[in-house]
């Protein structure tokens, strides 16, 4: 069975956080606002003097950690103690999880999200990431139910740091790295044939548009360059992971991703940096030892890690300790193209200790 579960609207120009409230009001008049302090920093004055222009009321919350099910726990209670008709979540990908979970969890409340970085697919995704209080992958969550508007204002990203940019771009390039190898024993698959072709689409994008869209954010403008990137990154991303089928389809890079966020030494990494490095580390298993050049070309352009951090201990038996971790569906790994072991990956780990 296909399944596209996505958002059921999306709004990007820039300027938008003025109109905010023109967005809002036809759904709630009294909404809980869940955030961050850079984010809310990002979007005022002029969000809240478009909410008060619509008769908005509102009581905020910050979340000041990771998205945890502690953390998802408080916003759901302090939602229902509130009595908030609507959830408007603001910011980046923790701060949007956490609202998409408590809106899966809370059927009467309708969500909207409103991206102030383009660094993943967060606010698209039909699945929020789960973290231990420390940063650690503990599980990705498919949600019950969709943000009703995910909103997105290009002035707000131009003016972040260029670094979430590039690693938006990464995260969302590897949706096509992740997903085209399934098509090698698995090429008469609708759903994975519909991921392909809009990963493929970002890509396509990113070769067009990244350099330019990076100089832009660079230089705090909107361009169209900037815009279609930003569209890439999180409504093609998204949407290549909103098609589902009976038979998951999991990325591996990914799978790398949620191990190596357990290394303390890697917090400082942003999450498409991992998902960076972690490509490098697929594609050397994939590639016999020997990285896809087009891929390299494109970690080396958005300036993602290619070697590991320095690492507590002795360095060798924490790199075989990762490997040994990283864990992935026997089902999903069956559907692959190359074999994955611990062996296997401790040798692509140690391969990227030389200099690429």
């Amino acid at each position: 069975m296909l399944a596209i579960k996505s958002p059921r609207a999306y709004a990007h120009e820039p300027g938008l956080r003025a109109r905010t409230g023109q967005f809002i009001k036809s759904y709630a008049t009294h909404i809980r606002i869940f955030t961050s302090p850079r984010a809310w920093q990002a979007v005022n004055p002029q969000l809240t003097q478009s909410l008060e222009t619509c008769g908005i009321r509102w009581e905020i919350e910050y979340l000041h950690g990771e998205c945890t099910d502690a953390a998802i726990d408080t916003l759901k209670s302090n939602l229902q103690q509130q009595q908030a008709e609507l959830l408007l979540a603001i910011g980046g990908g923790r701060v949007l999880d956490a609202a998409k979970a408590v809106g899966s969890q809370l059927p009467e409340i309708t969500v909207v999200n409103f991206a102030t970085v383009a660094a993943t697919c967060a606010a698209w995704s039909p699945v929020a990431i789960i973290y231990d209080a420390q940063g650690g992958h503990v599980r990705s969550q498919p949600l019950g139910k969709m943000p009703e508007l995910v909103l997105v204002d290009s002035e707000v990203i131009a003016q972040s740091d260029v670094r979430y940019l590039k690693a938006g771009i990464v995260d969302a390039l590897a949706k096509y790295y992740e997903f085209y190898p399934y098509l090698r024993h698995n090429p008469h698959d609708l759903a994975l044939d519909l991921k392909v072709m809009t990963a493929q689409r970002a890509l396509d994008v990113y070769r067009q548009h990244g350099a330019a869209a990076v100089l832009a954010n660079q230089q705090q403008r909107v361009t169209p360059d900037l815009v279609k990137v930003i569209d890439a990154s999180i409504v093609l991303a998204g949407l290549a992971n909103s098609v589902r089928d009976v038979l998951p389809t999991p990325g591996f890079a990914h799978a790398i991703h949620n191990r190596l966020t357990h290394q303390p030494e890697l917090h400082h990494w942003l999450h498409g940096e991992k998902v960076g490095y972690s490509l490098l580390v697929q594609s050397l298993i994939e590639h016999d030892g020997e990285p896809d050049a087009a891929l390299l070309a494109l970690l080396r352009q958005y300036d993602m890690p290619l070697t590991l951090a320095p690492l507590h201990g002795d360095r060798r038996a924490a790199i075989r300790s990762i490997a040994e971790q990283i864990k992935f569906p026997a089902a999903s790994a069956e559907r692959l193209p190359f074999r994955i072991s611990a062996d296997a990956l401790e040798q692509a780990l140690l391969a990227t200790e030389n200099a690429f």
